[in-house]
């Protein structure tokens, strides 16, 4: 699993430091590369505006109390791939955002490979 997320660059979107110090562990055994975290929305949206080099996302849904789905608009219509994160499933996205690849708290490191991978469309799945 590790070859296919070589090199890839994946913005992370997380509150919470020790699930966004984890992620950053997991990608980096996966091969990939973690940008930021970026701790709120509004930190990811200015982050964004700059159009930084980044090959997926990973989205917590919940920013401190405030919804991630600004951060994954700007992210579909510029084209990124990304993955949601949360406590609730897929279940708990809102219906226009559910279908997406999605991780749910607490996740596993091949659950989290295995969802980037789907965003990426490195799998048949």
């Amino acid at each position: 699993m590790s070859a296919e997320l070589r090199g890839r660059r994946v913005l992370v979107v997380e509150d919470e430091s020790l699930v966004a110090m984890l992620i950053e562990t997991i990608l980096e055994d996966l091969g990939g590369e973690a940008v930021g975290p970026m701790a709120s929305v509004d930190e990811a949206l200015a982050f964004l505006a700059d159009g930084p080099a980044i090959d997926a996302a990973l989205l917590d849904v919940n920013l401190a109390g405030r919804q991630v789905f600004p951060v994954a608009e700007v992210l579909q219509a510029a084209g990124v791939p990304f993955v949601f994160s949360t406590g609730y499933g897929e279940g708990g996205l809102p219906p226009p955002w559910r279908g997406r690849p999605t991780v749910q708290k607490p996740f596993t490191e091949a659950g989290l490979g295995a969802a980037l991978q789907q965003a990426l469309g490195l799998t048949d799945r």
